[in-house]
């Protein structure tokens, strides 16, 4: 084969339309999927991967992810995760309308500022998850989440990288068009 052919080969070629639209929402769905792993543990551990995960593909491709997708998201993430129904609708809902108000306003930003902004997001995720958990169950839950806490800020960049990578496999020429 020549090189020509190749690069011609190349400029007939564009992402597959299901792939393209489709793995961002199916990757968040299968994170929140994995919290329903039969892990046994006293106190809050595991992070919100799902959570996490969201806010990466947020972060990393902005108008990817509609402004409601927090909903049917979030919907889906109540039924794994054992939160109280209707906590992940409101806080991925309220995430996104976060996430949105922080991108009017700081239009140029960089890797750090972004982890400052979905740790705070994460925090107030983890911090508000085990209040409405506590007012289900009838104790306050938020001062046990501190391990949760730490371990989702320092896994940002991981779940970041992850979803990097996932993007350029969501974007692999796969049609012809």
């Amino acid at each position: 084969m020549r090189p020509e052919d190749i690069v011609r080969n190349r400029i007939d070629r564009a992402p597959l339309p299901l792939l393209a639209g489709g793995l961002p929402w199916a990757s968040i769905m299968l994170t929140a999927m994995v919290s329903f792993s039969p892990i046994i543990a006293s106190a809050p551990v595991l992070p919100p991967l799902a959570f996490i995960m969201f806010l990466s593909w947020r972060i990393l491709r902005p108008g990817l992810l509609p402004i409601w997708a927090g909903l049917p998201l979030g919907l889906f993430d109540d039924l794994y995760s054992g939160q109280p129904f209707g906590s992940g609708i409101v806080l991925w809902s309220l995430a996104l309308l976060a996430m949105e108000v922080i991108d009017e306003r700081f239009l140029w930003r960089g890797f750090l500022q972004d982890w400052l902004a979905a740790s705070s997001l994460i925090a107030a995720y983890i911090l508000l998850a085990a209040s409405f958990a506590g007012l289900a169950a009838g104790y306050p839950l938020p001062l046990a989440s501190g391990p949760q806490l730490l371990i989702s800020i320092a896994l940002f960049p991981v779940m970041t990288s992850m979803v990097a990578w996932l993007d350029r496999v969501r974007l692999i020429p796969l049609r012809r068009l």
